[in-house]
């Protein structure tokens, strides 16, 4: 049985204008820690090494090995400050404040990791971010709003919820729900088990991650593409007349600016009757949707209830 938040702030007021500087100068500090991830875990099929992942009180690697064990870096957007936890018994932490800049996270993210003898080696540069400034140069970005981080923990994790739901309901290959601190977006992807056709000079990022078939689902807060929080799905490669297939619920529609993407934005998520099931619908119309014009063995995926 599973059992679903009813509480009314699980889908708070998001808009983008209001908090955009803290997004911006968050999705910095969580470059910096995915940058550490990505360097001492060892590697997963499909990049499933870099991601970060959403937990009770914001968002964590999970462990990462090291010479002495492990180690795990935590966002706790509650008590607002981030946590070095090593298996040694050694701990670490510093406030998140309004004022911080990425400059100063980053050195005191690397001083309390050194006095744990961690020692990773990153390419201190942010990568399709806000900012193209080094690290430790970046002193731009400094906005930490309490209140807008909260809420914007209390959506991905209302949101994590239902994106694990739904991966339950597929027996495939599907990635964990995962958080990419690349688009800073809360991702989950499903594999035809096929391989994938990957556009003519694609890098190597974009090779890894669609050499198979992918239908993927997405949450993000916005950005200067799309400036307000939405949901989305595409699928790769695109198939012929994707775009002619419904979307539910009657607010989804096809955005075709750059490829055919599936978009729900979420204030039509917060004004629907029943937000989850509204969520729900979008992720299996758009999962249909590409798994119809793309030939999917869709039975073959399908979850069988237990037998009593």
């Amino acid at each position: 049985m599973v059992t679903q938040s009813t509480d009314k702030n699980a889908f708070p007021e998001l808009p983008l204008e209001n908090w955009k500087a803290t997004k911006n100068t968050l999705h910095l500090y969580a470059q910096i820690i995915g940058k550490i991830r990505l360097a001492m875990h060892p590697r997963i099929n499909h990049w499933w090494h870099v991601p970060l992942y959403v937990s009770p009180r914001g968002l964590t690697t999970r462990p990462i090995p090291f010479a002495r064990g492990n180690f795990e870096i935590v966002f706790d957007f509650i008590d607002h400050k981030l946590e070095i936890s090593a298996s040694t018994g050694e701990k670490r932490e510093f406030e998140l404040e309004d004022g911080l800049t990425v400059a100063d996270f980053y050195k005191n993210v690397f001083e309390n990791l050194n006095e744990l003898t961690i020692t990773p080696k990153i390419w201190a540069v942010p990568y399709e971010a806000p900012s193209k400034t080094p690290f430790a140069e970046e002193i731009e970005f400094h906005s930490y709003d309490k209140e807008y981080i909260e809420k914007f923990h209390r959506v991905l994790v209302t949101v994590n919820d239902i994106f694990e739901e739904f991966r339950g309901r597929f027996t495939g290959k599907s990635t964990p729900v995962h958080m990419f601190w690349h688009s800073f977006d809360l991702a989950l992807t499903r594999f035809s088990g096929r391989p994938g056709k990957v556009r003519e000079g694609a890098g190597m990022v974009e090779r890894e991650a669609y050499s198979q078939e992918v239908i993927s689902f997405g949450f993000w807060p916005g950005d200067d593409n799309v400036p307000a929080p939405a949901f989305y799905s595409y699928t790769a490669p695109e198939p012929a007349g994707l775009t002619e297939e419904a979307l539910k619920p009657e607010a989804a529609l096809w955005n075709v600016d750059k490829g055919a993407m599936a978009i729900l934005m979420y204030d039509d998520v917060r004004n629907a009757e029943n937000p989850r099931e509204a969520i729900l619908e979008f992720l299996e119309s758009a999962y249909q949707a590409g798994a119809t014009r793309a030939d999917w063995y869709t039975e073959s995926f399908e979850l069988n209830p237990l037998n009593k």
